[in-house]
């Protein structure tokens, strides 16, 4: 008896609106049981790039995802906040998800892989001035 093949497919992410060459995106992709905790089946990084920064996430199993990313610009691996709680560095979710006082839902913010793959893209979002 065969084992049957695990569909999969690539997830390309356009990240929008890097202020600075500094440091690296990290884009997480995450299934919906861990999204709220952030401990995501996929994160990768790439090299920053005033701009636009794509990221490309090879052999993505088919379903739908919710997608985080920030910019660490100081490259110590993650999203630096104030004392109030508010993000220092750029972050983003998928679709433009809307963000209020919490992250947004899974449902706001996901994109589904199909066998031909997913293209999308999003806009890093500075609250605090460098």
């Amino acid at each position: 008896m065969k084992a049957a093949a695990v569909l999969a497919a690539a997830l390309t992410v356009t990240v929008q609106g890097v202020r600075n060459g500094d440091g690296q995106i990290v884009l997480a992709v995450c299934e919906e049981a861990a999204y709220p905790a952030g401990r995501c089946a996929f994160r990768l990084t790439a090299p920053a790039a005033e701009g636009s920064v794509r990221v490309t996430v090879p052999d993505v199993p088919l379903g739908t995802y919710a997608l985080r990313v920030y910019h660490d610009e100081n490259g110590n691996g993650q999203l630096d906040r104030n004392l109030l709680g508010v993000p220092r560095e750029g972050f983003g979710f998928g679709n433009d998800a809307p963000v209020l006082l919490a992250p947004p839902s899974f449902r706001d913010a996901a994109v589904t892989v199909g066998e031909n793959g997913v293209e999308t893209a999003l806009t890093l979002r500075y609250w605090i001035s460098p």
